[in-house]
């Protein structure tokens, strides 16, 4: 006999996620700036890209906070991790759907005194919160890049910071600080630009992705290219709920298990249900999906799918040894004093990464101060602790800026 109430033993993915998700939650000229603004760091000229495409034109969304002295010498560029953008500090408000990704650590009186220091935050080139990548209309064209988008590696996008801080008016930054992602920007600064830079502070990153890395960077890939609403990259165009969101929340799902800890889930969740009537169901979810659901739900409403692509490419290209005679060779081109970073629980960015960071830097001659932070948040923990994180933070930058 047909049992009405019985659930059949396939998964529906629709069934957990709003019916209504974007095709691509990108910003789009027509919505609202909010506290970005939008350069053009072109000068009519194609920009040649390391991989060996180039653009007509690019454009940097990017946001500050306090005033440049001036002399201009009080300059802290922050770089961001994968999914972040220009929006580092400040609240939610029309045109950012969430508060500042390091609200906790910028700002007046905090680790990055804007009281002091004049701090500015760019989106990546390739990113889709008002900077040229995927999502971005083709110049000349009324339709986005899409799949078109040419390949950017890290140095690409140090070239255009570099280009946004001519115009700021910024000749040398005091420092220049980020995790990740951001960290790679960092190392990247100092190989490339460091007579523009006085501190570099790379914070739970590497200076080559290693092949774990890779492969948990692999895996997010796949998830969004196999979307099979993904087409092709060609999805700008669908209507609500009819984009790749499957594959970018998924793809967002995996990577968060890789930020946090089993301790910070065991204390979390537990094995608690969402639903105890539903225990033994075949889909009948714990709390901890629900909580990886929540966190695909909420970059599907603010990312793009063929960005993620991008950059996660472009952190699996990272080595700032590459075509300079190896990373030992690349430690030796920096000029500027080291501050980096761990996480004591970080399984994605392990200590011995920032370790080697330290090693090489002080092998090669330079200086390198490197700190452990004692923290059960994993990866995110450069993100989260700012009690404990910030204040080294502050201390490095003031005591450079003294050092003058």
């Amino acid at each position: 006999m047909h049992d009405p109430d019985h659930r059949p033993l396939r998964y529906d993915a629709a069934e957990r996620f709003a019916p209504n998700l974007v095709a691509s939650g990108a910003w789009r000229p027509g919505d609202p700036l909010g506290q970005r603004r939008l350069m053009t760091v072109t000068d009519g000229r194609p920009f040649a890209l390391e991989a060996g495409g180039r653009l007509e034109e690019i454009t940097l969304a990017y946001e500050t906070w306090g005033e440049l002295n001036a002399d201009g010498s009080n300059g802290v560029l922050v770089c961001h991790a994968l999914t972040g953008d220009s929006h580092a500090a400040g609240p939610i408000s029309p045109g950012h759907v969430g508060d500042g990704w390091w609200d906790e650590f910028i700002g007046p009186q905090k680790a990055i005194d804007t009281d002091r220091w004049f701090v500015v935050c760019a989106n990546v080139l390739g990113g889709c919160q008002g900077s040229t990548g995927p999502s971005s209309d083709v110049p000349g064209e009324d339709r986005p890049y899409a799949a078109r988008f040419p390949q950017v590696t890290i140095r690409d996008m140090v070239r255009t910071q570099r280009r946004l801080a001519d115009r700021l008016g910024v000749g040398k930054w005091l420092a220049v600080v980020g995790g990740s992602l951001g960290g790679m920007q960092v190392l990247e600064w100092g190989v490339m630009f460091g007579d523009r830079v006085r501190l570099l502070m790379p914070l739970a990153t590497c200076a080559a992705a290693s092949p774990q890395q890779i492969a948990w960077s692999a895996v997010e890939r796949l998830a969004i290219v196999n979307d099979p609403l993904f087409n092709n990259g060609d999805y700008y165009d669908a209507p609500a709920g009819k984009g790749p969101w499957a594959g970018l929340a998924l793809a967002r799902e995996i990577s968060q298990i890789t930020y946090r800890t089993s301790v910070v889930f065991d204390q979390r969740f537990g094995r608690q249900h969402v639903d105890q009537r539903n225990e033994l169901e075949p889909w009948g979810r714990y709390q901890v999906e629900s909580y990886l659901d929540h966190h695909g739900q909420k970059l599907v409403r603010r990312f793009d799918a063929n960005t993620f692509l991008v950059l996660s490419k472009a952190m699996d290209l990272h080595d700032i040894g590459r075509g300079r005679g190896g990373i030992d060779a690349a430690f030796s081109r920096l000029s500027s004093p080291v501050f980096t970073a761990s996480i004591n629980s970080d399984l994605l960015y392990p200590p011995y990464q920032q370790a080697a960071i330290r090693d090489g830097v002080v092998s090669a001659g330079g200086c390198c101060e490197y700190h452990i932070v004692d923290s059960p948040q994993g990866h995110d923990g450069f993100l989260l602790e700012s009690s404990l994180l910030g204040p080294l933070i502050h201390d490095a930058i003031a005591e450079t800026e003294a050092s003058a």
